[in-house]
């Protein structure tokens, strides 16, 4: 009897056991890479007054450097992170709550307008939220309208944050170019100052402030590259495959 090794793999990957596996040892490399590198933190004091002063934010970063977000979080206050609902996402969400985060479950495939809500009572409640904003699909640094409609519905202010590191592995056939972090190393995390939308503001003047701070995080991540000796990953125009869409849902 043959067995098809891709289908086994697959039926193993849908089992909730294999999945919290999967998370619980992304969670010890990421805390792995975080222990072992030396880590230069610039601006976080921005985001930190934010907390001590019970002010809600968005924080929000690229999908390709998403693997080290938790590890920079500040365990005295709360973040709600989105996340898909497919199987890649349990398997993040498990990561993130080892991380003490809370996560929300939607995406803009599923549970989209009941994530909505939730992302909006959490920020009314004054917890901060992060999203990723060229994710689930991409295409790769480009701003979604996601966070700029919160941000302006309730009038709190968006965060940008990035992280490089010297030695590192870039998944470039990844729609994402996923930035692989290796433990004992050298790096750098950077956040963006607070960017406040007017709740006046008109459709055009919206669209810009997503043009700014989808500008300012590649800057942000650009010059992080630089500073770790890196060809800076520059923003794509394709969008994950088909095919890899449908068997999320």
């Amino acid at each position: 009897m043959r067995i098809n090794i891709k289908t086994y793999i697959k039926k193993l990957y849908q089992n909730d056991t294999v999945r919290d596996i999967i998370s619980w040892l992304i969670y010890i490399y990421t805390r792995l890479v975080y222990k072992t590198t030396k880590w230069q933190i610039i601006n976080r004091e921005k985001l930190i007054d934010l907390w001590e002063h019970n002010q809600a934010f968005i924080l929000v970063g690229w999908h390709g450097r998403a693997l080290m977000y938790s590890a920079f979080r500040d365990y005295r206050f709360p973040l709600n992170a989105l996340v898909s609902l497919h199987k890649d996402g349990r398997i993040i969400a498990g990561v993130l709550q080892r991380y003490g985060l809370g996560t929300i479950g939607g995406s803009s495939n599923k549970n989209a307008k009941a994530a909505a809500l939730n992302l909006m009572n959490s920020l009314k409640d004054n917890t901060a939220i992060c999203i990723i904003p060229d994710g689930p699909r991409g295409p790769r640094m480009h701003m979604t309208e996601s966070p700029i409609y919160f941000a302006h519905k309730i009038g709190i202010p968006i965060i940008g944050i990035t992280y490089s590191v010297r030695k590192c592995k870039i998944m470039e056939k990844a729609w994402d170019k996923m930035m692989v972090p290796y433990p004992f190393n050298e790096g750098t995390c950077r956040f963006s100052d607070p960017v406040y939308i007017p709740q006046d503001a008109s459709e055009e003047e919206l669209n810009k402030y997503r043009l700014q701070i989808e500008n300012m995080l590649n800057e942000l991540s650009f010059e992080a590259d630089k500073a770790m000796g890196l060809t800076p990953v520059l923003p794509g125009t394709e969008c994950k495959k088909k095919n890899d869409v449908k068997k999320e849902k």
